[in-house]
């Protein structure tokens, strides 16, 4: 079964990482959450999902609107690879939030995640995101390291390809 991207953007931000994630991949279908229904996950065994955070350490709005919906997948049997934007300088103590709001829920719907990332050469506080020296995904800072978006995305493309795809 094909691979599908979905992803909520408010700034075009996390919609232009989405499209280079997807060019990077190549083949695969996207998707952005506030023109689809979130049951069209299901139709897919191999997902990548992207959010921004926002407010404080919030979910990106088209998340947070169908977030119920979201919570009552069964991601069982599927791999699961997440990515999130946040803004370390402004809000580092709340540093891609949203992507750990994502993992834990996707954890809990029984999904195989892959995708991890290093924490290193970032500048944060704190971050629902990190799991011990990771981050549950990509973590993109398109607001203070814009620099080293592309090289991240394709460091992390060539990591998962092989499961993802």
């Amino acid at each position: 079964m094909a691979t599908a991207l979905f992803f909520a953007s408010s700034t075009g931000n996390t919609e232009e990482v989405a499209q280079k994630i997807a060019d990077n991949l190549g083949n695969i279908e996207m998707f952005n959450i506030c023109d689809e229904d979130i049951q069209k996950i299901n139709k897919f065994d191999k997902i990548i999902l992207g959010t921004s955070t926002w407010g404080e350490g919030e979910l990106q709005d088209d998340w947070d609107e169908i977030w119920e919906d979201f919570c009552e997948l069964d991601l069982s049997g599927k791999t699961v690879a997440l990515f999130g934007l946040g803004d370390q300088d402004g809000y580092g103590d709340e540093f891609c939030d949203a992507l750990g709001i994502m993992y834990e829920q996707v954890k809990k719907a029984n999904a195989n995640i892959i995708g991890f990332t290093s924490t290193q050469d970032y500048d944060f506080e704190y971050s629902k995101a990190q799991i011990d020296d990771e981050f549950a995904g990509l973590v993109i800072d398109e607001d203070n390291q814009d620099d080293l978006t592309d090289e991240r995305i394709k460091t992390w493309v060539e990591k998962i390809k092989a499961d993802i795809l």
